[in-house]
């Protein structure tokens, strides 16, 4: 059903938005209680106020992926794996996310030509056998875009295993269509990696 904000709500929501996006697929939206401001999907969707509170202690980079970020959009904090942003957008801006630095604004993606680098650096590093996509969530891209990237990694002899993270079959399941199961299946093994953070989802 149709949620109908509470006036905190849309106080904080006017507030919060300006930090980081708000954004709900209807899909996801229709698993919640429209009735219930406790509900579990509600709770992961709409911003609460103590959204809106710094404390001092708090890091803008709480898993220090910036700290070990050789160039742009990847991390290499494991010898033998690498982080591989692809895209900074999401079906639903979870409010827990340790990304919202970037995650929701497209702009601070890596463009095509910083993936490019970034493809070479793991490219000319042999010790990184273990390449995850994330973001934003992979999924979020076109078929043919992942199609390329996936394709260039899998050029790279050293790279055994490529992991792809993804929130989509719990936040817009419609997604995993059969084409996109062919782009991935061209390149398999993938491991697909998903998170369901409550039994409603």
């Amino acid at each position: 059903g149709v949620w109908t904000l509470s006036r905190d709500e849309r106080a904080v929501i006017l507030q919060a938005n300006e930090r980081f996006r708000v954004a709900v697929t209807p899909h996801y939206a229709a698993l919640a209680d429209p009735d219930d401001l406790m509900d579990p999907i509600r709770l992961q969707c709409v911003p609460s106020a103590g959204e809106l509170v710094s404390y001092p202690f708090e890091l803008d980079d709480p898993l220090a992926e910036e700290e070990h970020m050789p160039v742009p959009g990847l991390t290499h904090r494991y010898p033998d794996r690498a982080l591989l942003y692809v895209s900074h957008n999401c079906p639903v801006y979870c409010r827990h996310c340790t990304r919202k630095r970037k995650v929701s604004r497209p702009e601070t993606a890596a463009s095509r030509s910083e993936l490019r680098v970034a493809l070479d650096h793991i490219r000319a590093t042999p010790e990184i056998r273990d390449v995850i996509l994330s973001g934003g969530d992979p999924l979020t891209l076109s078929d043919g875009r992942l199609d390329e990237i996936l394709g260039e990694l899998r050029t790279i002899p050293h790279v055994e295993v490529i992991r792809l993270g993804t929130r989509n079959p719990v936040t817009l399941p419609q997604r995993v269509t059969a084409e996109l199961c062919d782009v991935l299946a061209k390149h398999a093994p993938l491991f697909i990696h998903t998170h369901f953070n409550h039994p409603a989802e």
